[in-house]
């Protein structure tokens, strides 16, 4: 007579899966990606995009990884979870006998998933052979992702609030394209508005002179702060000024020669500070500003009125809103047009959309902006689903990032209040950098040294500039976070010094070793201890974190992942000698789990924008 806890089994089998023939899935894209296949393969179309059902175990007793689908389907099925598990683990076993040792059902209903050592040995065997991918493979459906990120405003100076939104544009930038996708990189620059007609009219009284052919570089983005601050001051306390200036608003946006001059002297200052910035980080852009989309602006509003979305209220055209209420309760308006004729942000972001859909392609469009954004990118995206200017097959992603603070967790500004900049934020970092090696080379090199100052003027520069990219990256990007030289610049914890020094460490025990060995690519995997169990399985774990970061955009992810994997390798160095003549037979391949470290750190560091270095 059949039991009660097999029957039960027996009927969740029933009610979800109409198996096919046993198999032997093989690795796709990553481990997980086989799970998620022989999931499939078992069970239908239903477990397609599951991933999020198998995770990496959380202690080395539940194996390398879980499957909590039993847990999802035991409510609806009304099955017990361990029923549906013990179900699961049935079909799984066959489908995944090349990679897996015999699944295991732990509490409740988790599908516990171990690796074979075998398998693990040639994955790594053919990830030290492939010093460009490392087992990351590119994407097999690659997209055209169009990235908005950074997004200064011209005649400003960058500041701080600027860097969190171009360090994560560059990395998820990085990550995409390492992926295989086809990557745009925009730099949506404020380049048009009602601010400029203050701008052209105190220059031309002020510096007539620099309007004139061929005299852009007598503006630098130096002057133009400055310049700025005494044309809203004019602005403010002047109506004569004020009445100018709108004028001049006018004119511009009419084409008038004279001020299209005025106005381009104004941008390409700006341009020189901003690619100043752009070239210390290591960051790419292509500048399609608020101007590029100007003549698109009067079809956005004509295509909303052919579509019926378009309303008149006060003189104003709007698009109400589904969904958002006023305090009233009433409908809230997505202002496009005002009274006066002129448009809106979110016109000129309509228009951005449908240019980025139509002409640019795009299947994703990631806005790299800060959290307090999202209401504007929700009511916009809205608006450009029902007009159809993005289908939904069109991927449109607010990546929203919160604020830098202060150490003592208010707004980040200097001891006098202003914003600060990011230029004198970054050289701030280069010099403190410099000053902690050229103490601690000097401390090595004792009386005798001299030092090579084009080499620590360069050393500075990736230490300094990776210390501040790496302690933003490292934070969740949701979150708001502090900024404190001591600690980014810390050789202790998750920081870049910390990254960097493990780097150089790791080269200079794989230099040393690989002396007499040659080509490491055909060295077979030793797995003898459990420290290089570890690394092998932590070494693996590369492609399913860079998967993950593709599809959620968070960046510190991959930073906890390299420290983890630093950790792991310290652990295994001081347990597993690499270079002594007892561990001879092992050395081949010790050092190639010493190559296929440093090289995973590199690449790491290289998609956080990072440069790396061989001594510290």
């Amino acid at each position: 007579m059949m039991s009660a806890s097999t029957s039960a089994a027996a009927t969740a089998d029933a009610a979800v899966f109409d198996a096919t023939a046993a198999g032997v899935a093989s690795p796709r894209d990553t481990i997980v990606d086989a799970v998620r296949e022989a999931l499939v393969d078992a069970f239908g179309e239903k477990f397609r995009d599951s991933r999020p059902l198998v995770t990496s175990a959380t202690k080395p007793e539940f194996g390398d990884y879980q499957c909590n689908a039993a847990m999802a389907l035991a409510k609806p099925l009304k099955c017990k979870p361990r029923d549906v598990a013990s179900s699961l683990a049935e079909k799984l076993g066959p489908r995944l006998s090349a990679i897996c040792e015999a699944p295991e059902i732990a509490g409740p209903g988790f599908i516990n998933l171990r690796l074979r050592d075998g398998f693990v040995a040639a994955k790594v065997k053919s990830m030290v052979g492939d010093g460009e991918r490392l087992g990351v493979p590119r994407v097999t459906n690659p997209e055209r992702v169009v990235v908005d990120f950074s997004s200064p405003n011209i005649a400003k100076e960058m500041h701080v609030g600027h860097l969190r939104s171009t360090i994560i544009g560059d990395t998820i930038c990085r990550v995409l394209e390492f992926r295989g996708h086809d990557v745009v990189r925009l730099n949506h620059v404020g380049d048009w508005g009602t601010q400029f007609g203050m701008l052209i009219s105190h220059l031309k009284e002020v510096a007539p002179e620099a309007i004139e052919d061929g005299a852009e570089d007598k503006f630098n983005v130096g002057d133009l702060v400055t310049f700025y601050k005494e044309a809203k001051a004019r602005f403010d306390e002047d109506d004569g000024f004020k009445e100018i200036a709108r004028a001049e608003v006018v004119k511009l946006q009419a084409g008038d020669a004279e001020s299209k001059r005025a106005w381009g002297v104004l941008c390409e200052a700006s341009r020189r500070g901003f690619q100043d910035i752009y070239s210390l980080l290591g960051v790419e852009l292509e500048e399609r500003g608020e101007s590029f989309y100007n003549v698109m602006l009067p079809d956005v509003v004509s295509d909303l009125e052919s579509e019926g979305l378009l309303e008149e209220s006060d003189g104003a055209k709007v698009v109400y809103l589904e969904g958002f209420e006023s305090r009233d309760g009433t409908s809230q308006p997505l202002l496009v047009k005002k009274s006066d004729g002129g448009f809106m942000y979110s016109t000129t972001d309509l228009a951005a959309i449908r240019h980025r859909v139509t002409t640019e392609r795009a299947d994703r469009v990631l806005y790299v902006v800060d959290v307090g954004q999202g209401s504007h990118f929700a009511q916009v995206f809205q608006v450009a689903r029902r007009a159809g200017f993005a289908p939904e097959g069109v991927q449109l992603q607010h990546v929203p990032f919160g604020l830098v603070q202060g150490e003592d967790g208010k707004k980040f500004k200097t001891r006098a209040g202003e914003t600060v900049k990011l230029s004198d934020l970054l050289m701030e970092a280069v010099r403190i950098a410099g000053e902690s090696i050229r103490k601690r080379r000097e401390e090595e090199g004792g009386e005798g040294y001299q030092a090579d100052e084009v080499e620590l003027e360069r050393v500075s520069k990736v230490v300094g500039i990776g210390a501040v990219k790496y302690a933003d990256l490292s934070m969740n990007r949701e979150s708001n976070y502090r900024f404190s030289y001591a600690k980014m610049l810390s050789l202790q914890g998750n920081t870049a010094p910390y990254m960097l020094y493990a780097f150089a460490r790791v080269q200079g025990i794989k230099k040393k070793a690989t002396e007499g060995l040659g080509d490491l690519s055909g060295t077979e995997i030793s797995m003898g201890t459990p420290e290089e169990a570890a690394l092998a399985r932590m070494l693996l774990r590369l492609p399913e974190v860079l998967e993950d970061l593709e599809v959620d955009l968070f960046p510190h992810r991959l930073c906890d992942y390299m420290f983890e994997l630093s950790s792991q390798f310290n652990r295994f160095y001081e347990n597993c000698p690499v270079n002594t003549g007892e561990t001879e037979e092992f050395k081949g391949s010790r050092t190639a789990f010493c190559s296929g470290t440093a090289d995973v750190i590199e690449r790491g560091l290289g998609l956080l924008g990072m440069g790396t270095l061989d001594r510290l």
